[in-house]
């Protein structure tokens, strides 16, 4: 009945002051070491002939986390046996272990285990008697401020040798000392609060409002590695080189875009055609900008200005001369021939007039000035008078020309002469200036 009386009035008590403490607080903290005074009673098993009692303690802890803490307990009882009413001093010494509940509430359960020894004292004798023990129970924490809490404990109390089940149940305060709440582990972080955390956002500098993939990086839909926000071209083909904007590049400027641009490093203003080449309109292949001739006709010769190759320096342009090879100063026709132009002749004879001399000394002077070239000296004659006739006279004044030339000093093995008759005419005859082109010496180099 004492006992019952004991944990009814205890259990009053803490009733009274949780129903009167205004504010809950959570103070658990990791770190902190505890003191804690207690009262309550102690319930001897049947067998023991002691009397139940009352029985204090004072308790030393330290939380290792909010929910883990060890504690060492000392209770002390003054009790007296029932056969003899001898006094006896019951002292408990106990090493626990708590593990708590609702670490972050002002009402905090816990359960307990523990292990330590009892040691059980007769006063009038002097005999002492030390026991191991273990216990095992719960309890509860109150907090009514940062560091003091109302505190409620029940331990099942088994001593080993000889066997003891007995009760301790008790009630006091706990003060704690120092320590910490801890800290909840920091949200994952998200640099750029696109909602993709920083582990494993391959884009962490993606602006605000930005749309992005599970990746954490804003959408590429056309892979050209510009963020669909920012591509002003979203349908490039895959594999096209593109600028900042996301528009394949131009990178000359030519108006004819890189993957297209056979001429990439065209200079700037210059006009180009489909393949972002300089225009050649001619097809000479010298471009219009470097072009000096541009309607050359296709398939001429031409040098790096563009104009057509005039290979001898004779005035007419290599594709049009049928005489290649004329020497520098010779006179020449439209045709690129060297033409002994003033030649005259008696009429239908092989006989030089006087008045040819000039043009012939000419021309022996530039013969002179090219030792080491052969001339071939051809005749011609117009259509008029059978052909039998006009190749007579052809070869007969070819070889009047030459004659004369070797009596101006130049060697015999240099000069050779042929006739063509009516053959080859320069011009038609079928006009009198025709048929004058046609009645005609030409000096024919050969290497």
């Amino acid at each position: 009945m004492k006992a019952i009386f004991h944990g009814t009035m205890g259990i009053g008590v803490l009733m009274v002051l949780m129903a009167t403490t205004t504010n809950g607080w959570a103070q658990m903290r990791a770190g902190a070491i505890t003191i804690s005074p207690m009262v309550g009673g102690y319930v001897f098993d049947k067998d023991e002939d002691l009397d139940d009692d009352i029985a204090a303690g004072l308790g030393l802890g330290y939380n290792f986390t909010q929910a883990i803490a060890a504690e060492v307990m000392l209770n002390y009882l003054a009790t007296d046996r029932w056969s003899d009413g001898e006094d006896v001093n019951l002292y408990l010494y106990r090493l626990d272990a708590l593990y708590h509940f609702n670490v972050d509430g002002s009402f905090v359960p816990y359960v307990a285990l523990g292990a330590g020894a009892i040691t059980t004292e007769v006063e009038s004798g002097g005999d002492r008697d030390s026991d191991p023990m273990v216990n095992y129970g719960a309890g509860f924490k109150f907090f009514m401020n940062d560091n003091t809490a109302l505190r409620a404990d029940v331990r099942h109390v088994y001593g080993i040798d000889p066997g003891r089940n007995n009760l301790l149940y008790t009630f006091g305060l706990s003060f704690l000392f120092g320590g910490h709440p801890e800290e909840e582990p920091p949200a994952p972080f998200d640099s750029d609060g696109d909602g993709i955390i920083d582990y494993i956002d391959m884009c962490r500098d993606t602006p605000a409002g930005v749309a992005v993939d599970e990746e954490g990086c804003p959408p590429d839909s056309d892979k050209d590695g510009v963020y669909d926000s920012l591509d002003k071209c979203p349908g490039t083909p895959a594999g096209t080189a593109v600028g900042a904007d996301g528009c394949p590049k131009d990178s000359d400027g030519d108006g004819v875009l890189d993957a297209a641009d056979k001429c990439p490093n065209t200079p700037a203003g210059t006009p180009v055609d489909a393949k972002g080449c300089a225009k050649d309109s001619d097809g000479d292949g010298v471009p219009d900008t470097a072009d000096k001739c541009p309607a050359t006709p296709a398939g001429a010769p031409v040098d790096a200005k563009g104009c057509p190759k005039d290979s001898d320096g004779d005035g007419v342009a290599d594709y049009l001369d049928a005489c290649a090879n004329t020497p520098k100063a010779a006179k020449v026709d439209n045709r690129g021939c060297w033409v002994l132009r003033g030649v005259q002749f008696d009429s239908g004879k092989a006989t030089l007039r006087d008045d040819s001399h000039a043009a012939l000394d000419e021309v022996a002077t530039v013969l002179k000035n090219n030792p080491a070239m052969r001339v071939e000296v051809e005749g011609f004659t117009d259509s008029t008078g059978s052909a039998r006739l006009n190749q007579s006279l052809s070869e007969k004044r070819a070889q009047a020309v030459m004659a004369y030339f070797i009596t101006k000093g130049i060697p015999a093995e240099r000069l050779s002469a042929k006739g063509f008759g009516s053959a080859q005419p320069a011009a038609p005859n079928d006009t009198p200036a025709g048929r004058a082109k046609n009645r005609r010496v030409e000096l024919k180099p050969s290497p």
